[in-house]
């Protein structure tokens, strides 16, 4: 650590006749958490599953939410809805083990992640549909049918 700070015998860091800037706790904390860590350290740490992104768009007669998570297979999903709330979320745990004559080499991760969507009243229920295509997991949510944007018509003035 580069800020060490020499504390007297008697363990009162003021000095009285000086006017020098001590470290403060939050300037302290800040600087290790700030520090560049060793590649060592941070090399294994990045390797579960980040949130997701997703575009949400709405047209005449549906929602439609796009989920990009590549690498992933559809049976790795769980799509739930409850109380309006749409909730995405995916659970996977890995492991691998080697022996040789003389080590054991044991790895394992785990990676989840949820994502909820509150869906207003518009949204049709019973007939939303979800496919996986591409590394793309897309949600159509149908609007009900009191919903859906009508075509413009003229009216005529008799």
């Amino acid at each position: 650590m580069s800020n060490l700070v020499s504390v007297p015998k008697n363990g009162n860091l003021a000095n009285r006749n000086s006017n020098q800037n001590f470290p403060t706790l939050s300037n302290w904390l800040d600087d290790i958490f700030n520090r560049d860590l060793p590649s060592v350290f941070t090399s294994n740490f990045n390797t579960g599953i980040t949130l997701p992104k997703v575009n949400i768009k709405e047209i005449a007669d549906a929602y439609i939410v796009d989920m990009a998570v590549p690498g992933l297979k559809k049976s790795d999903f769980q799509i739930d809805i409850d109380n309006q709330v749409l909730s995405i979320s995916t659970e996977i745990k890995e492991e691998s083990e080697q022996k040789e004559v003389n080590y054991t080499r044991r790895e394992f991760g785990y990676s989840s992640f949820k994502r909820t969507f509150s869906l207003p009243e518009t949204v049709d229920e019973d007939k939303i549909k979800a496919s996986y295509t591409e590394g793309i997991l897309s949600i159509h949510l149908p609007k009900k049918e009191e919903a859906k944007q009508k075509p413009v018509r003229t009216i005529k003035i008799s």
